[in-house]
């Protein structure tokens, strides 16, 4: 079992900057890849920005070059660091942790956290 707690979102200015920020505890040395994920209303959970174990990193299209995603093994922390930001990155923002294959594979999520983008 893996537990995740974010914190960083909020209300911001289209233009303005935000870090996410995600801490797992529970079976860590387990994991394989954290990352970022966000749903928007009426819309699919789509991935945002990973980082998996090697320090290989994955972004949605839409993010790139405006989203920075970082990890911290020795804290077993993710964040994810967004500039530039734009209405349509509104959206419940997920840390989510992948367990390495030979483990299960198993995914966990965190609660959510809320980002919103208007002036």
């Amino acid at each position: 079992q893996v537990q995740l707690e974010e914190s960083g979102g909020g209300l911001v200015q289209p233009g303005g900057s935000l870090t996410l920020s995600c801490a797992a505890s529970g079976s860590i040395f387990n994991i394989d890849t954290m990352g970022w994920y966000r749903q928007a209303p009426g819309e699919q959970r789509e991935l945002v920005a990973t980082w998996a174990s090697g320090g290989r990193t994955n972004y949605a299209d839409s993010v790139k070059g405006r989203f920075t995603v970082s990890r911290n093994n020795a804290k077993n922390t993710v964040h994810l660091q967004m500039n530039s930001l734009k209405p349509e990155d509104t959206a419940v923002y997920y840390c989510n942790v992948r367990l390495k294959a030979a483990m299960g594979g198993n995914n966990y999520w965190g609660q959510g956290t809320q980002v919103t983008v208007s002036s």
